[in-house]
């Protein structure tokens, strides 16, 4: 049997959620979906879809759809369903996991890939957050919770945008931007998400692409034509940085300095500066495997908890394949990836996503780790 690609939905109360899980399960798009709801007394689906005065847990829909409700363990549950599945008592073809406005979804993403019997059932397929373009403003400022749940995100789902203007909606899309350039950023009006766009996103897999967004790479670019004095508080530079060799050094990303921006009108929407970052580290020259492989298993180690997501398509000394890694947290995967193409300029780029990370420790660290 193939593995049951599973999508974790995640967000912050109000964002949306729940609309868009009912279009999921009630609309007839041919799929039998799964969807676990890992809540904690919030307003949940079965108000309105489920009616049912049941005490199990499971409750099969007139679509072929499946709801569950957690309120123990996540992995139990979907032991059961792949247990139950597998016998033939259930049929269905994925699973949406809806997580508590104010889960961390880490310890859910991880679960499927520490776990032996779950890895054996299911793919992880992506992280989904949806954002509130009203309150995320004010969220994201009070509540770590909200920013994680964004640096986690493969997507970004922006909800209510009708209702603020778009300078401020453009302010978020900049500031969500900073905190995870991974993640491609749309809006969306109550939950009518075209579902190729929240299934089968392969935000897991370990492919040769580094999907990073092209604007965030050029403001970033920008900000390294400033004139360094201003904000060098701002960029950890603590390597040299003569732009006649401006190959392997680190392209920070932060916003917390008024001259990022530029050409927004909105110099104050920064004023303080989100704890979830991420930043770009590119190097020509190959690694040296062992080095690397000794350094990034002391980071992970170190700042684990701390390290959100992470990935990169890594040159590697003595072999001709991209090499491909990515991380949640202090779990870390890598890959043989496709032959370098003739011609291809051979070059690592990585993108690291966590909270308050020691970029120029990150830097000088890999930088040594270079050949």
């Amino acid at each position: 049997m193939s593995l049951i690609p599973t999508t974790i939905l995640t967000g912050f109360l109000g964002s949306g959620k729940t609309t868009l899980l009912k279009r999921l399960l009630s609309e007839a798009h041919g799929q039998k979906i799964a969807v676990i709801e890992n809540e904690f007394g919030e307003e949940n689906i079965d108000n309105d879809i489920l009616v049912t005065e049941s005490k199990e847990q499971i409750v099969q829909m007139s679509n072929g759809c499946i709801c569950c409700t957690i309120r123990e363990d996540l992995r139990e549950t979907l032991q059961l369903l792949a247990a139950k599945r597998r016998k033939g008592l259930l049929d269905f073809d994925r699973v949406v996991i809806e997580t508590t406005g104010l889960a961390d979804p880490g310890p859910v993403a991880q679960t499927f890939f520490m776990d032996e019997e779950i890895a054996e059932s299911y793919l992880l397929d992506s992280i989904i957050t949806l954002v509130d373009a009203v309150h995320a403003p004010r969220q994201l400022n009070d509540r770590q919770e909200a920013r994680r749940q964004v640096g986690f995100a493969d997507q970004i789902f922006l909800s209510k945008t009708d209702l603020v203007g778009a300078g401020e909606t453009d302010a978020l899309v900049h500031r969500l931007k900073h905190m995870n350039p991974r993640a491609p950023i749309k809006a969306v009006h109550f939950g009518e998400v075209p579902l190729a766009e929240v299934l089968d996103l392969r935000g897991f897999n370990l492919n040769a692409k580094l999907d990073i967004d092209p604007d965030f790479l050029k403001e970033d670019a920008a900000a390294h034509g400033h004139d360094h004095d201003d904000h060098d508080h701002d960029h950890d530079h603590d390597h040299d940085h003569d732009h006649d060799h401006d190959h392997d050094h680190v392209h920070g990303a932060h916003c917390s300095h008024p001259s990022h921006q530029e050409g927004h009108g909105h110099g104050h929407h920064h004023h303080h500066d989100d704890d979830v970052k991420s930043f770009v580290y590119r190097a020509e020259r190959p690694f040296d495997p062992a080095k690397l492989e000794d350094f990034l298993g002391a980071i992970v180690n170190i700042y684990g908890p701390r390290m959100l997501r992470y990935k990169g398509v890594l040159n590697m000394l003595g072999t001709d394949r991209k090499v491909i890694f990515q991380g949640v947290h202090q779990l870390m995967g890598s890959d043989l990836g496709p032959a370098w193409a003739e011609g291809e300029e051979r070059s690592s780029k990585m993108v690291f996503i966590g909270i308050d990370l020691p970029q120029d420790i990150l830097v000088q660290g890999l930088q040594q780790c270079l050949v």
